[in-house]
């Protein structure tokens, strides 16, 4: 496949399509290859600044965004790289805490493109919309400048395009079977790629994992010559309750114990995030003392993480979450349970056609009175129709509604829980789950009706 020569971006909008003119993130050739060269090409700002790199299954992006709150807390200047992005593609790339505007995404991408085909034509194959971005970030990060780069892997770790920094600590949130055609059909396979990331001599920072991931994980950090710092045993969740808004948490960290933190997000799985990242944190800082109690607290009190149990609309209550495979979706079915009392709950669900259907409606069936199944508008997409097979057989046909347009699909819902939460003592909400896309989607459609 050969690329045309990339010509500067004027408009945000010609940026975004030279960049989705090249191989889908979705497409892998198991290579570091490309991003080197590109990166070398560009002058390796890659190694400009210190880095904090994590992977694992589920909750990487709201890790990442608690230690991007914490590090500007303690006067770093940040960068945070996330994938995939929610909305917009410029969320991918964060400084000091927000997106680039569309005026530097441009100016970011017109800093690379002049390189962009110089690596396609020395290589067998030309440079994915991944390995693109991935340079961004890393050269608008060196050109902020900042202090220190926060980075989410876009899939696996050993493997993927923003493995070729070298972290000062790697964080492993929990590991679960998802991307099994890319990465292994077990959570050990899955392990050994993602274990990429720890690199010698630098701090491993282990969200609580299953035994044998765990066995994994270790003999790498072995290896290498990192240390560990593992959830509940270095550090981890001392208590915590739901609350208004959220819940209050009491972390250990490596340095100290912090009482009484308001986190405004929802979830178990939550807290246990905020404990890695603070964890991250302290091992990234280093020394002795714990960080200020006072800088914990302002920073966990401020942090968001859209499209994570995020409530954007009352009257019925419409709450998004991205959850996209069975270990995420019993993750947000715990914490619906734990924190709200909706009844009834509708469901709207559409997946990526990859993905592990019926485990994942499966996690949702106890807490869902109905489903009304769609679909995104990504070419990957489930099919509706696909999709509501499966669901017949985990809800029954009486409790599954197919929708295929996604914007129907909401307000079918919306109906469906007014009409059978009209009881005084009840209330009725809407979920909308399965794919970050689906909930991108629904989130922007629901943003333009307010």
């Amino acid at each position: 496949m050969n690329q045309p020569v990339a010509r500067p971006a004027e408009t945000f909008a010609e940026a975004e399509d030279a960049l989705l003119s090249r191989w889908p993130e979705t497409r892998l050739e198991p290579s570091l290859d490309r991003i080197r060269a590109f990166v070398e090409l560009l002058g390796d700002p890659q190694r400009a600044y210190r880095s904090i790199h994590l992977t694992g299954t589920n909750g990487k992006t709201s890790t990442s965004r608690m230690i991007d709150a914490l590090l500007r807390g303690l006067d770093l200047r940040t960068g945070r790289f996330t994938s995939p992005h929610v909305e917009r593609m410029s969320e991918r790339i964060s400084v000091d805490g927000e997106p680039l505007d569309d005026e530097a995404f441009v100016r970011a991408f017109n800093d690379v493109a002049p390189y962009m085909h110089l690596v396609d034509a020395a290589e067998a194959h030309p440079l994915s919309f991944f390995e693109a971005v991935v340079a961004m970030a890393y050269a608008a990060f060196a050109d902020a400048p900042v202090d220190v780069a926060v980075v989410e892997v876009g899939m696996g770790g050993s493997w993927d395009a923003t493995n070729v920094i070298d972290a000062d600590v790697a964080v492993v949130t929990p590991i679960a079977v998802d991307h099994t055609q890319y990465l292994g059909g077990t959570a050990v396979e899955i392990a050994r790629e993602k274990a990429g990331i720890i690199k010698p001599g630098s701090v491993a920072v282990l969200a609580q994992q299953s035994a044998d991931v765990a066995t994994v994980l270790l003999e790498r950090i072995a290896e290498v010559g990192a240390t560990a710092a593992r959830e509940g045993l270095e550090f981890g969740v001392v208590a915590r309750a739901p609350a208004v808004g959220g819940q209050v948490v009491t972390l250990q960290g490596l340095r100290g114990r912090y009482d009484d933190l308001f986190l405004p997000l929802y979830g178990a799985h939550q807290a246990q995030n905020a404990a890695t990242a603070l964890a991250a944190v302290e091992a990234f800082i280093g020394g002795e003392e714990p960080l200020g109690d006072d800088i914990v607290r302002g920073a966990f009190a401020e942090i968001t993480s859209p499209g994570r149990l995020e409530v954007v609309r009352r009257s019925p209550t419409i709450v998004l979450d991205a959850a996209h495979n069975p270990h995420g979706a019993e993750a947000t079915a715990a914490a619906l349970e734990d924190s709200f009392q909706f009844d009834p709950l509708i469901g709207v669900i559409g997946l990526m056609g990859d993905k592990d259907a019926e485990g994942l409606l499966a996690a949702f069936e106890p807490l869902l009175a109905h489903v009304v199944i769609t679909q995104n508008s990504a070419e990957r997409a489930m099919r509706a129709e696909r999709l509501a097979v499966v669901a017949r057989e985990v809800f029954g046909e009486d409790r599954v509604t197919v929708v295929p347009l996604l914007g129907d699909a909401i307000d079918a819902a919306a109906a469906i829980a007014e009409a059978e939460g009209s009881d005084a003592l009840s209330s009725g909400a809407v979920l909308v789950t399965g794919s970050v896309v689906t909930v991108g989607e629904a989130r922007t459609l629901l943003g333009g009706r307010k």
